[in-house]
Formats: C-alpha cells, sequence, structure tokens
C-alpha cells in the first residue's frame, strides 16, 4: 500500500466498485500519485468468464496501465466462427484471417475474468480495498466529498468515483433512478471448463434466429465460453425464472453443444452472468467532486462489444484529466466528460443497431445478416470492413 511522504498530503479517492471500471480508475489515479480506496459490496472478488475485446483507445489504455504483459500470457487470439443451423449443421464459416482484418494490429481477446485479475494484482499494492463494503452516506462542500460506510468509518476525500455498475447505487443516490433505460432483451454468459465436443477446437459456432442467438467458443478446457441473448416480453420475469429454466426454454431446441453448455450451468447457476439488457443514459456524469464511470454512467450494452475497452479508457482519460487540472477536480470532471461523451453517444447508438445482429427480428432479417456475413468473407472485402472498424475506432 502507499505510504505518504512525509509532509506531502497525498490527494484521496473512493471508488465504489472493484470491477474492470474501478480497479482501472484506482490503477490510473494510483500512477499519478493518488491514494485511492476501492469498497466492494461483495464478500470477495467475483469474475465473469466471457470474451471481451481491447482494441482502439481502450488497448491504448491497457498499455499505459501497464497490462498489455500480463494479458498477453491469457490472450485468446483468434478463431474460426461457423454460423450454424438449429440443429447444429454449419451454414457459413468466417475464418480467423477475416477476424484479424476487421479487428486490426492493436487489438487483444480475454476473459474478462482474466482482465480483473490483471487490474487487481497491479493495484493491489498501491491501494486500500474493502470488501462486503457498502456507501451509507455522501455529502459534499467545494473542498472535499465526506462519505460514510457501513462498516461504520468514514473517509474525507478529494473525489468520489461511482464504478458500481449498470445497477450502480451511487447514480441512483446523487442522479436520480430514471437514467437506466431497459431494453426488451436478455443475456447469458459464463465459462465453461470443457468445451461441447459437438464445436470444432480454435473456433465458435453461432446459431443467429429470428429474436435469439446462442454461440459457443472453444478454446480448450478452461479457455471456453458461452453466450446466449435473446427478446423477451418480460425481461423481470425472465430473471425471476433464473438462468437453467430461461436458458433451457429459449434454447432447448437447439443442437450443436447448446444442451451441454445449459447442462454446465445446471451444475453450477452461479457461474453465469444473467441479466436483462440495459443501457444507461445519464445527462451528466459529474456533480461536484463525485463522477460516474463506466456502466454506472454509460452502459453501452454487451451489443456494442465495447465496455471494457471504454471502462479502460475513461478511466486513463479521467486520471489524464485530474493531471492537467491540479486541485480543480471539478473542472477535471466537466472536461473529462466533454472529451469522451461523443464516443459514448457513438457506441449506444450502434449497440442499439447491433440488435438487429443479435436478435433478428423476422427470418427475412436472419437472411439479411447471413448475406452481409458472406459478402465480408470475399477476397478484398474485407480490407474494407477494416478500414471501416478503424475509423470507428478512432
Amino acid at each position: 500500500m502507499l505510504i505518504p511522504t512525509s509532509g506531502v498530503r497525498m490527494k484521496r479517492a473512493v471508488i465504489v466498485g472493484a470491477g474492470i471500471a474501478g480497479l482501472a480508475t484506482a490503477r490510473r489515479l494510483a500512477q499519478d500519485g493518488w491514494h485511492p480506496l476501492v469498497v466492494e459490496r461483495a464478500p470477495a472478488r467475483r469474475s465473469g468468464g466471457y470474451l471481451v475485446n481491447l482494441l482502439g483507445a481502450g488497448y491504448d489504455a491497457a498499455e499505459r496501465l501497464g497490462l498489455v504483459p500480463a494479458l498477453s500470457d491469457r490472450a485468446l487470439g483468434l478463431f474460426t466462427t461457423v454460423l450454424v443451423r438449429a440443429d447444429g449443421r454449419p451454414k457459413l464459416t468466417v475464418p480467423s484471417a477475416v477476424a484479424a482484418a476487421a479487428l486490426g494490429p492493436r487489438t487483444m481477446t480475454v476473459f474478462r475474468g482474466d482482465l480483473e485479475n490483471a487490474l487487481y494484482e497491479a493495484v493491489r499494492d498501491h491501494a486500500e480495498i474493502r470488501f462486503g463494503t457498502t456507501i451509507a452516506t455522501i455529502n459534499q462542500d467545494a473542498g472535499r466529498v465526506k462519505i460514510s460506510f457501513s462498516d461504520g468509518t468514514t473517509e474525507n476525500a478529494d473525489l468520489l468515483v461511482g464504478a458500481d455498475g449498470v445497477h450502480s447505487a451511487t447514480r441512483t443516490a446523487l442522479f436520480g433512478p430514471d437514467h437506466r433505460v431497459d431494453l426488451p432483451y436478455v443475456v447469458a454468459a459464463f465459462p465453461l471448463p470443457q468445451p461441447p465436443a459437438e464445436v470444432p477446437e480454435s473456433s465458435a459456432t453461432t446459431f443467429i434466429g429470428p429474436g435469439r442467438t446462442a454461440a459457443i467458443v472453444n478454446l480448450g478446457p478452461h479457455r471456453s465460453s458461452a453466450f446466449f441473448t435473446y427478446r423477451c416480453a418480460d425481461p423481470g420475469r425472465e430473471l425471476t425464472r433464473g438462468p437453467v429454466d430461461a436458458l433451457r426454454a429459449a434454447f432447448g431446441d437447439l443442437a450443436g453443444g447448446v444442451p451441454e453448455a445449459i447442462r454446465h450451468v445446471e451444475t453450477d447457476p452461479s457461474s453465469a452472468y444473467f441479466d436483462r439488457v440495459s443501457q444507461v443514459d445519464a445527462p451528466r456524469w459529474s456533480i461536484g467532486r463525485v463522477a460516474l464511470l463506466g456502466d454506472a454512467a454509460w452502459c453501452v450494452t454487451l451489443f456494442a462489444g465495447h465496455g471494457a475497452a471504454l471502462a479502460l479508457a475513461g478511466a486513463d482519460q479521467l486520471g489524464a484529466a485530474l493531471r492537467r487540472h491540479g486541485h480543480d477536480v471539478p473542472s477535471a470532471l466537466a472536461e473529462w466528460e466533454t472529451g469522451l461523451r461523443p464516443e459514448i453517444v457513438k457506441r449506444q447508438a450502434l449497440a442499439r443497431r447491433g440488435m438487429y445482429q443479435y436478435a433478428p427480428p423476422s427470418r427475412f432479417h436472419v437472411w439479411m445478416n447471413d448475406v452481409t456475413i458472406r459478402a465480408i468473407t470475399l477476397p478484398g472485402i474485407h480490407g474494407l470492413v477494416r478500414r471501416g472498424i478503424e475509423r470507428q475506432n478512432r
């Protein structure tokens, strides 16, 4: 843990949430001489097993945060994607070279849990981390934020960052409860200790049908995962059913490794991330010395595919703004939001369009998606796709 230099007061930051956004913020601020305290509601560390892509500003931030060496050892590399029919028979194949062309050279695919592990290892000796702790009260004036915690302690901080996810209690307490926009979809993602035999090694099989997608990635034992999403009239009712019954009802007719993946959830329901799909559309991300970051501020949904990258980039850019403005925290937060918000707005719009890819509304839309994917695999076309992706990531 950092020890203050004699005679020098280290700036104190309290960060709510020990996920990617919170740990990245703690890492960036510690690099600049802050003394971060991370509080997490859960009693211990949690990790999810689905895949995240770090590209564009997200990859740049991972470099500046010193994460790339640790992540390189856990990078999953590229794999072939096979679109399948409901009975598991292949429909068309997207070679890994097409993915490489689309993503570009400065990209990395890792498990979310491995990214969180790398961040935790980078932060643990430079920040205080308290599990099983929540915020009870927040009061601020022009110079400080006074925070009391559920364990009875208090802190006087220069900055409070709410990085506590899409269901953020910090956002509800200070910014109001109505900024989360729930969409008529649910999503499930979880690791697979053993990949289904029906899925070829170093590949992903993906079924896309009206209103639903099921994808199984086989990268070997303890390096495989499953992803499901579907449209539904009442996401809350689906969550009440739980991942086992909900996935069995929505995908029980599929073959090609899907039944085996669902059986894994039956044996270990706690391994699954299972939630409604939501975006957060907050008109502002800061009040005085309190800021929201990551999904708490701008959740773009898994349909956007940039959640982890935006969390890293947001934390990195916040640190840069705070360094430029010194003790003027409100001005730093205002500059940070002004610079980052256009990218968030763009990603949220892309996610809304992405719903037609993950949950096409009709068989016609499924057919149109197939036509688009077939076109991408044609010689010369994936170069155009790469340039389009690069323009999006600038």
